[in-house]
């Protein structure tokens, strides 16, 4: 199989530099921009649902998601037919079709390897349950960590990681190790059988085909952002 490099994203979700689409049954492509898109338009139903929110326009929708609502539209016709003319979208149905087209409507088992300070914070984090995913295991080469609990599992060797994606039928595994263990760990994990990459480590991970990675860098983003700060201060200047 050959290689291939991960894509740099944003926390949020973003367009990748990998060129493939989500296939429609009908056989028409999502592109892989308005695939990326899908989980902020969920979030923005979500709050909308959360609100009381019966139905709403495009418009309402669109700037709820912070985004075109010409870009809403189109994104969406690749979903089907959801929305009624004059009336709009009825925001609890949009919101479960969304989420089954993403494959929300079940629970993903998800492993963390490398549980030091980001490790234990992913670990703890509630959202990932409401929003679809459940951590079912915890990894470290660090053997004073070892059955450790951390958000109520315990730490294991990474040296079981093949055994904990069998037994819990994973595919999505989380990188949050330091970015010289992350190749190593992409390795095994791939080995293992996992398909998705979640990559918290600051480098660029080497995947076979038919591996996504996700790569979040959060001091690129901060980066980006003193970038922006460092503008307005010459602006001012």
């Amino acid at each position: 199989m050959t290689p291939r490099t991960s894509a740099t994203s944003s926390p949020e979700p973003v367009a990748t530099a990998d060129a493939s689409a989500g296939q429609r049954p009908g056989g028409r492509e999502i592109p892989e921009a308005t695939i990326s898109r899908l989980p902020i338009y969920l979030r923005a139903l979500t709050g909308l649902v959360e609100r009381g929110t019966d139905t709403c326009s495009s418009e309402e929708l669109a700037a709820a998601a912070g985004v075109n609502s010409a870009k809403l539209r189109k994104d969406l016709s690749y979903l089907g037919s959801y929305g009624t003319r004059g009336v709009g979208y009825d925001a609890a149905y949009l919101h479960y079709q969304i989420a089954r087209e993403i494959g929300l409507t079940h629970d993903w088992p998800v492993v963390i390897v490398g549980i030091g300070n980001l490790g234990q914070a992913l670990a703890n984090y509630s959202g990932f349950r409401s929003r679809g995913f459940r951590v079912v295991g915890l990894l470290d080469a660090a053997p004073e960590l070892a059955e450790h609990q951390v958000a109520g599992l315990p730490v294991r060797p990474f040296a079981e990681l093949a055994g904990v994606v069998r037994e819990q039928g994973v595919a999505i595994g989380v990188i949050a190790t330091p970015a010289a263990a992350a190749q190593d760990v992409a390795d095994q994990m791939v080995a293992a059988g996992l398909t998705s990459i979640l990559n918290f480590a600051p480098t660029v991970l080497a995947v076979p085909e038919g591996v996504d990675v996700r790569k979040v860098d959060l001091s690129m983003e901060l980066q980006i952002l003193a970038y922006h700060e460092h503008r307005k201060a010459e602006a001012l200047a």
